[in-house]
């Protein structure tokens, strides 16, 4: 049976959202084919009891010890003997830090194609269609590897949202797989780095400043809103030039990928780079004072009027 391999990444005993968010567009594009969630853990962990409420068809699970704070290049040359033995025909990783180190890696070791930091994914019969900007982010590419196996793909993380389906009891597979430590670099301990900023990808709520409110007084004030709402303030690309803010806190097709249950944007046009950062918005309220922006298109709430206005009346009826 064709299969579609979804890499569990984890840290911290805790289960990173963007392998929840892939396996259910996986079963969404699967016509016909299996879904199988890949866990690699030490002996005290049970990822299995998360990822089962998911509804993934199987869950290829690998036990053993040597997997605890494993290295990337460890973690590597398991996925590749299971790839090997049980030939999936595509394997999917969030587009994350260690995505973006295991993928590459199995995808030369496998000789097989990647595309990476996908926004989205469908099948045209056997071929898997990665859709991901390019050229600048000025064009999208549908981009396909016809000649090789498995086919590859990571995926920015909170593109999809991440459905509980227990309507199945998904067949858990143990298998036994050689786990050698690769000895040129060992993981003593891992811990989340510091920022200055909460995630925005986890937000939600989110003050979001463009061009038009990148003011001295607009900022402050959006800080202060946020405050009050407890929302975060986030940006779209022309802003990360100031020095108040950094590509962390950027929305958008070369930023990141919102899921917020409110977001107001202020001063935002809404060029297609930023409206792909938050399609997956529940509730949009934009603030522009030309009353044809293209933001007003996907805007549940529209404010035709000055950035600064807007937030005084707020901030003062909050």
């Amino acid at each position: 049976m064709s299969e579609i391999w979804i890499y569990v990444e984890n840290h911290f005993n805790r289960i990173d959202p963007s392998s929840l968010q892939l396996i259910t567009k996986a079963k969404e594009i699967a016509n016909g084919r299996q879904v199988t969630a890949v866990i690699l853990e030490d002996h005290e962990q049970d990822f299995e009891n998360t990822v089962k409420q998911y509804g993934p068809d199987q869950i290829l699970l690998v036990k053993n010890d040597n997997l605890k704070n494993a290295s990337d290049e460890t973690i590597t040359n398991v996925l590749v003997d299971l790839a090997q033995e049980q030939k999936p025909d595509t394997i999917l990783f969030g587009a994350t830090v260690t995505g973006r180190s295991l993928a590459p890696r199995l995808q030369g070791r496998l000789n097989t194609g990647l595309t990476a930091d996908c926004l989205n994914l469908r099948f045209d019969n056997d071929l898997l269609v990665a859709t991901k900007p390019s050229y600048g982010d000025n064009i999208m590419c549908e981009i396909t590897c016809p000649k090789n196996k498995p086919q590859m793909a990571t995926v920015r993380p909170n593109t999809f949202e991440a459905v509980v389906d227990d309507s199945s009891e998904p067949e858990i597979n143990e298998v036994e797989v050689t786990v050698d430590v690769d000895p040129r670099v060992t993981v003593s301990d891992e811990q989340g780095s510091v920022s200055n900023t909460r995630s925005i990808g986890t937000a939600k709520r989110i003050i979001a400043l463009g061009r038009g409110a990148q003011s001295e007084s607009v900022i402050k004030k959006a800080n202060e809103l946020a405050g009050k709402i407890g929302a975060i303030v986030a940006v779209s690309r022309p802003l990360t030039d100031l020095p108040e803010f950094s590509h962390e806190q950027q929305i958008g097709q070369s930023g990141n990928t919102v899921a917020p249950d409110l977001i107001i944007n202020l001063g935002i046009s809404g060029a297609v780079q930023y409206v792909v950062g938050i399609q997956n918005a529940k509730t949009v309220v934009s603030v522009n004072t030309d009353p044809k922006a293209p933001i007003f298109d996907v805007s549940q709430y529209k404010y035709v009027g000055d950035a600064e206005a807007f937030l005084d009346g707020l901030i003062e009826n909050i």
